[in-house]
């Protein structure tokens, strides 16, 4: 609604469909026309792919760094539990799906302790 002008982001965030599902996989969905998109983070990090299970927790940037454990890009399953325990104990209302990819990519064993 926003990309196509016909909402502001204050309004669509308030919108009753604010999260309504559009698309999704498998055997019941419609025939949907899927997109990708490259992206090259500019230093090294970690980057977050999650369900609005947990964006709804940590909407901004901001909000989801400080959520993020510090030793992410060594402990990624670790720290991806911890994201889900936080959407979780937000109230976590949805499904909560987190996979953490660190970049560049961190070697085999590295980190371990």
């Amino acid at each position: 609604m926003v990309a196509a002008g016909l909402m502001n982001e204050a309004e669509a965030y308030a919108d009753e469909r604010a999260h309504a599902i559009t698309g999704w996989l498998g055997a019941d969905a419609y025939e949907l026309e899927p997109h990708t998109a490259a992206f090259k983070p500019d230093r090294p990090g970690v980057v977050v792919v999650c369900t609005d299970g947990l964006w709804n927790y940590a909407e901004a940037a901001e909000e989801m760094a400080r959520v993020v454990p510090l030793d992410a890009a060594t402990h990624p399953l670790h720290s991806a539990r911890v994201l889900v325990g936080h959407a979780l104990d937000g109230g976590g209302h949805d499904n909560v799906t987190v996979a953490l990819v660190p970049f560049p990519a961190v070697p085999q064993g590295a980190g371990s302790a």
